[in-house]
């Protein structure tokens, strides 16, 4: 008998299946609707049927492959909708290009391009579509309850605070905190009560029908190794999160020393082959991107010039790969002088951690710039600094002289790699994200850096720039 679990599974391949079907023979009847009548009344067949539906079972194959690598028949809550459409995307472009290798090789000259490249589009369009349904209606039930996981979170330090947070902002986890494990029973933390300590850990479990354990404490304590073999011994589901959350997130893979398994933490290598063709798609596409949108660029500095009195370009030292300073454009959304302004304005800086300034209201901001800083126009001019190579189409965020004279150690990481336009904090929460959590993102970066990841990035920051969320 088929558990549960493996039900679904099947019923997420006969679902691409027929998706699939559709996408190729709908093209190909369209194509050949004039046939169709003659096919009826039985004097004709379709043209070369045989060999479509061949290419068709192929192309199948291939997708199926590509979708299980990428494991695209599983519902993981932790995928989000836009990865798990990128990875539908992908997985669509591979696999035609090795299609259309395939009618090459074999001289189908008969093959028409037309229905490949419908095709390919339905093809997207129905398996990223259908999945979208399948996210959204999974979530709609999350949020009555459905299979919500009961969760204790052990430890109530800047770890344990970080997860309860990361829970309430991603409710489609289906994650539920019963409590807090820590020291003398009483008292609550952002909604969530603190139960009690180490030594009630067996009785709450029992109690609130505990599924997961957020271990947010050292290893090394006694109190942590008691919960770790509770946990084993009642089969309960045990997550480890590092207790020192300022240190730097690096690559780790899992090993083996003879029958021990090894953690080993290590630097994000970059070959310099991967660098040049960063820097090669970053000169081209920002050339290309700086000749189609040359009458935005005239639109927006005439609106400048209209609305206040100044130079349409903001120009000011940033400090970009390893702290070296360059001149960093973008369009003017302030009044002239904005910066002799800012110590006047100090007092109401809404970020506290003394490194960076922000104000959603800021009053040196020009009716214009308002609208150009909401949708990210204002940054169009770092296009220059791409093709001058003080910057990359994505990367973390240049800082000022001043921010970077505040960094410690672990900041310093940032300045390792070259800035960029967009990265994964603008996609992230952008100016809602406190610098703590913004300087977390950009080291994740850092060391998990690829052009594939790049390409994500870029995919993501369309929707957030159109949205304007988290932008002032």
């Amino acid at each position: 008998m088929l558990k549960p679990k493996q039900k679904v599974h099947i019923a997420y391949l006969f679902a691409d299946l027929a998706l699939i079907a559709v996408s190729f023979y709908v093209p190909y009847l369209l194509k050949y609707r004039n046939h169709l009548f003659h096919l009826i009344s039985g004097q004709v067949n379709l043209p070369n049927l045989q060999e479509y539906s061949f290419t068709c079972a192929i192309w199948v194959v291939f997708l199926v492959t590509a979708f299980k690598r990428r494991r695209l028949y599983m519902t993981d809550r932790d995928v989000t909708i836009p990865r798990e459409t990128w990875r539908v995307f992908l997985s669509v472009v591979y696999t035609a290009v090795l299609v259309s290798a395939l009618i090459f090789f074999a001289q189908y000259k008969f093959f028409s391009r037309e229905i490949f490249v419908e095709s390919a589009i339905l093809s997207f369009l129905f398996l990223a579509g259908w999945r979208l349904i399948k996210r959204l209606t999974l979530r709609r039930l999350i949020k009555r309850g459905y299979h919500n996981i009961n969760v204790l979170i052990v430890g109530t330090g800047k770890a344990g605070m970080a997860v309860l947070e990361e829970i309430k902002r991603n409710p489609w986890w289906g994650f539920k905190v019963v409590g807090f494990l820590d020291g003398d029973k009483g008292g609550s933390i952002n909604g969530a009560p603190v139960l009690g300590s180490a030594a009630d850990f067996s009785a709450l479990v029992r109690k609130y029908f505990v599924d997961e354990v957020m271990l947010t404490i050292p290893l090394q304590s006694e109190a942590a190794a008691h919960i770790v073999r509770q946990a084993r011994q009642m089969s309960l589901g045990l997550r480890v999160v590092p207790f020192d959350l300022e240190a730097p997130l690096q690559v780790i893979s899992v090993s083996h020393l003879g029958a021990l398994p090894i953690l080993t933490y290590k630097e994000r290598f970059r070959h310099p082959s991967e660098l040049a063709l960063k820097r090669f798609i970053d000169f081209f596409a920002a050339l290309v991107i700086l000749a189609l949108l040359a009458p935005l660029f005239i639109v927006i500095a005439v609106l400048i010039k209209l609305d206040c009195r100044g130079p349409v370009f903001f120009v000011q030292k940033r400090a970009g790969l390893k702290g070296r300073k360059f001149r960093f454009y973008k369009f003017r959304s302030m009044v002239s002088g904005a910066e002799s302004l800012k110590a006047g304005l100090m007092h109401k800086n809404e970020v506290k951690d003394g490194v960076i300034f922000k104000i959603k209201d800021d009053p040196r901001v020009t009716r214009v710039g308002r609208f150009l800083r909401k949708y990210s126009l204002d940054e169009l001019p770092q296009l220059f600094n791409v093709l001058r190579g003080d910057m990359s189409l994505v990367g973390p965020r240049p800082p000022t002289p001043d921010e970077v004279e505040k960094y410690n150690h672990i900041h310093m990481q940032r300045l390792s790699i070259r800035p960029g336009i967009t990265g994964l904090s603008q996609v992230r929460g952008r100016s809602q994200l406190t610098f703590h959590r913004w300087v977390r993102w950009d080291l994740w970066y850092v060391n998990n850096w690829s052009l594939g990841l790049d390409l994500r990035i870029l995919f993501l920051t369309i929707p957030v720039a159109i949205k304007g969320r988290g932008a002032y």
